[in-house]
């Protein structure tokens, strides 16, 4: 019988690299597809160690231009939401446009069954569908990035690395003289040196505004909403007696708000562009475990439906809620689904929601 094609999306990286060497183990016809997104010296790199992986394991590599589609979905949405005030997470936007998306369609038109990546995340199906789960090495879990995938995609997608630790990975990568580990990176990839402000700058023309507190006293001036983000407390230019952070942004008016770091913490949220694993949306209120950003603790919520958007009410009140963050959702360690908050209410301000919420009151 003939082998089941695979093919793997292969960054450069340890990760995508023995995802693929598994594959390969388990008796799999992998192919390595490698994204090509953005002109930096560091991806270009990437892509030299792509090719090098196919190499050492003996596998066809594709180079998928992918330039003006990542620009287009990813990098102006990126540029949009600063310009608005938001703080976007563009890696859920490119794993659900871009990597399970156009990627996916490719590997599909080269005869793959299986579009596999190095995330570490899991997938079982059971009769009643296919489900997400977090990484056994929950230090890695990267779950949250993936809760845009659909029932259909869940069921053509591959997480290799989901029973294995970061240790092992490397160890076996090691061992199969795969390219030397690099250290892992947070960082934006078309960003270099994590230097926001020099990107936005490139890319826009930004209007100073006006620093303000709660209350609405001047405190100073801002150099462009696009610079600043909730939570924020370094960078802002004003010498005060106490801490002050960015506790809201509010870009009809232009305003940079600052608090005490009291007035960062909010007990209610909306999101809206909500996707659910199962493909159903809850038809009544639904009690989870939430995560409103990549590496903050989960904490129970509430969530009440509307028809296009659910309000939050968490049990314990959440520092720096942001928007244009996703919010992503948790049974154990099942992920239900998620969204991007819209809106926030600080619990030292709940009769001014307006002030710091872009969603209208119900």
């Amino acid at each position: 019988m003939p082998k089941t094609k695979v093919a793997v999306a292969l960054s450069g990286g340890v990760d995508s690299s023995a995802a693929a060497l598994l594959l390969k183990e388990a008796d799999y016809e992998v192919i390595g597809l490698h994204m090509r997104l953005w002109e930096s010296p560091h991806l270009n790199y990437q892509t030299q160690r792509a090719e090098n992986i196919c190499r050492i394991l003996g596998i066809p590599y594709h180079q998928v231009d992918l330039q003006r589609e990542f620009e287009y979905h990813v990098v102006d949405y990126f540029c949009r939401e600063y310009q608005q005030g938001r703080t976007p997470n563009p890696c859920v936007v490119c794993n659900h446009y871009v990597k399970f998306g156009l990627l996916l369609d490719k590997a599909f038109s080269l005869g793959a069954a299986y579009l596999a990546t190095g995330h570490y995340a899991r997938v079982q199906h059971y009769r009643n569908g296919h489900h997400l789960f977090k990484a056994k090495d929950t230090r890695r879990d990267q779950s949250y990035f993936l809760y845009t995938l659909t029932q259909e995609k869940l069921g053509r997608v591959l997480f290799p690395l989901g029973e294995h630790s970061r240790d092992e990975v490397r160890q076996m990568a090691n061992q199969a003289g795969l390219p030397a580990t690099t250290k892992s990176s947070q960082n934006i990839c078309f960003i270099s040196q994590k230097n926001y402000g020099a990107f936005l700058s490139q890319r826009f023309s930004s209007l100073p505004g006006d620093v303000v507190d709660t209350q609405g006293r001047k405190l100073g001036q801002h150099r462009g909403i696009a610079f600043y983000t909730v939570g924020q407390r370094h960078g802002l230019g004003l010498a005060s007696g106490k801490p002050l952070y960015v506790v809201g942004i509010d870009p009809e008016r232009n305003r940079i708000v600052l608090g005490p770091e009291e007035e960062l913490y909010s007990q209610k949220l909306t999101a809206r562009n909500l996707s659910w694993i199962s493909g159903k949306v809850p038809g009544e209120p639904v009690t989870a475990r939430a995560k409103i950003r990549y590496k903050s603790k989960e904490t129970e919520a509430t969530l009440f439906f509307r028809t296009d958007s659910a309000d939050v009410d968490f049990a314990q009140p959440q520092k720096a809620v942001t928007t244009g963050q996703s919010i992503v959702f948790y049974n154990v360690d099942e992920v239900l689904g998620g969204g991007i908050i819209e809106g926030f209410q600080p619990t030292t301000q709940e009769n001014e929601r307006e002030r710091f919420a872009s969603v209208p009151k119900p």
